[in-house]
């Protein structure tokens, strides 16, 4: 199988029904796509696939063959992406885990809308979860992103 995962051109010849989350992790060392609940459902595992945000935990390798894989790693060469710098000035992080999911899924919202409503964020937004509680700066976040990018 081909497939492209920040840009670099790759080939994966094991298992079709290995989570595209264990690749990233285990085979690429692209560490910033987390493990968390395993089913899709909190978020932390979230890349771009040809840039719509996706739970990598519940996408197996068959399902990304020709197609383009972007992890945070490939979001912005030197962490300068519209969202990246809008997490760092409102300061979003407390425990840090499931913020590389939060920010490429924040990324994929501004990718299909780039002035999302108040409603499009929380929709978008709703399935990842911070154990923390910082919902409040990742929103802030999000709408001045939207007015960067």
């Amino acid at each position: 199988m081909k497939l492209k995962v920040n840009q670099q051109e790759r080939s994966y010849d094991g298992d079709p029904q290995m989570p595209l989350m264990w690749y990233l992790r285990d085979e690429l060392a692209l560490t910033g796509t987390k493990f968390g609940c395993g089913a899709g459902l909190c978020g932390a595992c979230t890349v771009h696939i040809d840039g719509k945000a996706v739970r990598s935990c519940v996408v197996v390798m068959k399902d990304v063959t020709d197609h383009a894989v972007t992890t945070i790693e490939g979001l912005s060469a030197d962490g300068n992406h519209p969202v990246q710098k809008a997490w760092r000035a409102a300061n979003v992080p407390q425990c840090g885990y499931c913020q590389c999911g939060q920010i490429m899924n924040a990324a994929g919202l501004l990718n299909e809308k780039k002035n999302p409503s108040d409603e499009d964020i929380l929709s978008a937004m709703q399935g990842n979860i911070c154990r923390c509680g910082c919902y409040q700066r990742i929103f802030s976040a999000i709408k001045s992103a939207a007015k960067e990018a």
